[in-house]
């Protein structure tokens, strides 16, 4: 955090939109920020500064360690991305928001690691006709999870963000055991893979 000494801007990629909401978010905590640098705090007065960077589908980023690539989801109306990370020894996908899309299998092959969102099929059911439209157009259940994970066959898909309306991590792991026998666990914060 700036605050605790980071005197560069912090580089921010995402897409259209990306650098609206960035703005709007520094407006909401400008009294802090003002706070903090003119009050008696001893945070720098650059640190606080993010430069956004919209991306288009595509490579994104690129260097010695890392391939970085946006590639298609779907979150409603609104522009989303997935984004493939390649190192020379695994590659990672991250689905980020998204209900199941033709590019959905094409994004995800030969992934040794794909981190998904996903909600409980059963507590899905359980929701008001006016929730399961929404959901339905912006996220994916656990059993389509499933059947893209059978085609894919990741080395380890890690559930997040995760909407269980009721059910609990083993049954959420349990619905996709229904359809996918490869290795699944549900992601907590902090964990390392």
């Amino acid at each position: 955090p700036w605050v605790l000494g980071r005197a560069a801007p912090l580089q921010v990629y995402g897409p259209p939109g990306l650098s609206a909401m960035t703005s709007h978010l520094l407006a909401a905590y400008q009294a802090d920020i003002s706070e903090r640098i003119d009050g008696l705090e001893p945070a720098n007065a650059t640190g606080w500064q993010v430069d956004a960077h919209e991306v288009a589908a595509g490579l994104v980023f690129v260097d010695d360690h890392v391939r970085v690539e946006a590639l298609p989801a779907r979150h409603g109306a609104w522009p989303a991305f997935s984004y493939r990370l390649t190192t020379a020894d695994r590659t990672v996908v991250i689905s980020g928001d998204s209900a199941p899309h033709d590019q959905m299998l094409a994004n995800y092959v030969n992934c040794d690691l794909l981190v998904h969102e996903v909600y409980s099929a059963a507590g899905f059911a359980r929701r008001p006709a006016s929730w399961q439209n929404y959901h339905a157009a912006v996220h994916i259940s656990t059993r389509e999870l499933a059947r893209v994970a059978a085609v894919v066959r990741p080395g380890l898909l890690v559930l997040y963000h995760q909407l269980f309306w009721g059910e609990t991590p083993d049954s959420l792991l349990a619905e996709i055991a229904e359809v996918y026998d490869g290795s699944v666990v549900c992601g907590n914060d902090l964990d390392v893979f």
